[in-house]
């Protein structure tokens, strides 16, 4: 299936998405968040991708926001039906099995943030800015950022970089959290690919259930999630991957044979 605003290629057992709206800086309109939506289910459904690397096209922007021209006319259930949408595909992207890196350069503002916070890691070069701009818009933060930031950095720094509006640059990023590592303009995809390809060479439930156990856990009582994690531990047990990788270590073997089950 071809869509307008997204590329999606893979290399192996990496998946790239692209949103390639560059004309617009890679905002995302109504458009764009449907086809990510379609995507990322497609991924979802893909057994040979074990890894997802998400960037922008171009070279300015990763993605500067949502499209201001599609939310300058919307009235009140027309916001939230926005919301909602952008919502509904930021977090089916978090929780997809697969970890899923954003390749970050340029402009990741408001809901380009908000996408960068919804992947599990994020390599930034260092022209890359980040920021929620939203109320010098008249608006709050739509796809996430007040409920991920805080989680990312800190209520005291979130609410600072919300309600000042400022917009930080790569290093600024690294330093409170935000980005996992800076990396030259040049470098930023093979940056991202070999991370990518580091993940894919891992026992693949193994990642999955680590992913799961991560995102859950930060959801729930310590309690509770310690009790996840020995559920998914334990199921570990039951899996050839299980079997191939210990058996490995054990004959000192390098090479590993993991089957995804």
């Amino acid at each position: 299936m071809e869509f307008k605003n997204v590329i999606l290629e893979k290399e192996g057992k990496v998946a790239i998405v692209k949103i390639n709206r560059p004309q617009a800086l890679n905002a995302l309109n109504s458009e764009t968040l449907k086809e990510l939506d379609i995507i990322v289910d497609d991924l979802a459904n893909d057994n040979e991708v074990l890894a997802v690397i998400l960037t922008g096209g171009g070279d300015k922007a990763f993605v500067a926001g949502a499209d201001i021209t599609e939310m300058k006319e919307l009235n009140t259930m027309e916001g939230r039906k926005f919301g909602i949408l952008g919502n509904k595909v930021f977090r089916k992207l978090e929780t997809l099995e697969k970890p899923v890196i954003a390749a970050i350069h340029g402009f990741a503002l408001g809901g380009g943030c908000e996408i960068a916070m919804a992947c599990d890691i994020r390599i930034a070069t260092t022209k890359a800015k980040f920021g929620q701009p939203e109320v010098g818009l008249g608006i709050t933060p739509g796809f996430g950022g007040t409920q991920r930031l805080p989680r990312l950095v800190g209520m005291g720094m979130a609410k600072q970089l919300i309600y000042t509006a400022d917009i930080i640059n790569a290093e600024e990023a690294l330093r409170i959290g935000l980005v996992n590592k800076v990396v030259e303009v040049e470098s930023l995809m093979d940056e991202a690919k070999a991370l990518a390809n580091k993940i894919a060479a891992n026992a693949p439930v193994a990642v999955m259930l680590s992913k799961a156990a991560i995102n859950r856990g930060m959801q729930c009582d310590i309690d509770t999630a310690l009790s996840y994690e020995s559920e998914v531990f334990g199921e570990c047990f039951s899996t050839e991957d299980q079997t191939e990788g210990m058996t490995a270590f054990v004959e000192k073997r390098k090479e590993k044979n993991f089957k995804n089950r």
